[in-house]
């Protein structure tokens, strides 16, 4: 066999493995933005390498919901079709309008982001406010391609984010022992259990509770011999994701700390301080990496109103129907007015990419971990599929979890809301 043929066989294996898997990387992309990247750099100044095991353990709780709702979509149907079906066209349109405004405010702080790197990376040469109106129009676009596509392109973003956090990782200099007990599950303190709350609960993104279970039917997974390949989509996913904010969190930890840092002033923070340890590469790397990881959240989280809202009037909408397409434009659009809303609520963008995942996290994670939960433990929906007694000991505690994260977020979120006001 010749070398062409043996680099044609191995480019068609990833091209089959690709057709095959791939759908966790659209979810892993939904959950890693930039408030992900701030999350992790926070648990590492403030708590070193204590908080690695709650990076691993929400990464594992995000992997059980999606696998829930992946059995939902494959045994029953997608679960706000599941919500017309049990409260009506009335409370299910009412349900899903109201998930799509955290939607939408997600939005709004992500292409404030992706602005925020590219103003960092040029010196304030390139204000925030431009980058993000462009960042908002070319997010539809990517948007709007055909599904196989823009599945590609996530998994190429995502091996490339996990791969630019994992090079600065490496020259750290994190003491291997240290990194090797944070594995073990320790609490230091108090206030450890909110960053906790806040890895678990952006890891366990409530708008992958919907999509999955719609967007099995795009990789043909409808009956029970399915279920192995969606859980393996599931591990490598969850993997990537896992290992890109273990990568994050060591950074924070190994270097923060030893330039006088004991808090984090925006998700930026850890690429200026490196800057004085490994040179500029490091720095520009880590943004970049920040860049993607926002831009990447953008699309399948407003992929979501695009589904939800026409399922909860009845219709059953695809990719190309209009009505998708008017409805993820329509929304995604609104991002073009992140600069305004910054101006007028006296938000600065990081207050921006706090505030609109907390608000998430607060009004819509416990409604749709309580749906996740409702569904699959439905007979009439789910027939002989329904969780078993140790799937439901986890639902139940990614249900706690969504109240407890709450309650954990309610005093931040209205201080930083009515703070600027």
């Amino acid at each position: 066999m010749t070398t062409d043929h043996v680099t044609r066989s191995r480019l068609d294996g990833v091209s089959a493995a690709i057709k095959d898997y791939g759908l966790a990387f659209v979810m892993v992309a939904s959950y890693f933005g930039s408030g992900s990247v701030f999350i992790a750099s926070q648990a590492g100044v403030a708590h070193g390498y204590t908080l690695l095991w709650a990076a691993v353990g929400a990464a594992l709780l995000g992997f059980v919901a999606q696998d829930m709702s992946g059995r939902l979509g494959i045994h029953g149907t997608s679960l706000m079709v599941f919500t017309r079906e049990k409260l009506g066209r009335g409370g299910a349109t009412a349900v899903a309008l109201f998930l799509s405004i955290g939607c939408v405010a997600w939005t709004l702080g992500l292409v404030a982001a992706v602005g925020a790197s590219i103003e960092f990376l040029t010196g304030g040469v390139i204000p925030w406010q431009p980058v993000a109106v462009v960042t908002t129009f070319i997010a539809i676009g990517v948007g709007l391609l055909n599904y196989d596509l823009v599945e590609n392109i996530m998994i190429g973003m995502m091996i490339a984010l996990m791969a630019i956090f994992f090079v600065v990782m490496l020259p750290s200099g994190a003491e291997p022992m240290a990194v090797a007990a944070g594995f073990i599950p320790t609490v230091p303190n108090t206030a450890a259990l909110t960053v906790v709350a806040g890895l678990l609960g952006t890891t366990a993104l409530w708008p992958n509770f919907f999509l999955e279970s719609i967007l099995v039917k795009e990789k043909g997974w409808i009956d029970e011999d399915d279920i192995t390949t969606m859980r393996k989509d599931l591990m490598v996913g969850y993997a990537v994701g896992a290992i890109t904010t273990i990568s994050i969190l060591i950074v924070a930890a190994a270097i923060l700390p030893g330039l006088g840092y004991t808090e984090l002033e925006s998700f930026l923070t850890p690429g200026e301080a490196l800057v004085s340890v490994f040179g500029t590469w490091a720095m520009v790397l880590f943004v970049i990496g920040v860049a993607v990881a926002a831009f990447n959240s953008i699309i399948p989280i407003m992929w979501t109103p695009a589904y939800i809202i026409p399922q909860a009037m009845g219709h059953e909408p695809t990719k190309e129907s209009q009505l998708f397409k008017l409805i993820f434009v329509g929304g995604t659009g609104l991002g073009v007015f992140s600069p305004i809303i910054s101006a007028v609520l006296d938000l600065s963008v990081v207050n921006m990419v706090i505030l609109f995942p907390t608000y998430n996290g607060i009004f819509a994670l416990p409604l749709a971990a309580a749906l996740l939960f409702w569904s699959v433990n439905d007979r009439e929906t789910m027939g002989e599929y329904t969780n078993t007694l140790k799937l439901n000991i986890v639902n139940a505690t990614l249900v706690v979890l969504a109240v407890v994260l709450a309650v954990l977020s309610i005093q931040n979120f209205t201080d930083l809301l009515f703070g600027g006001l």
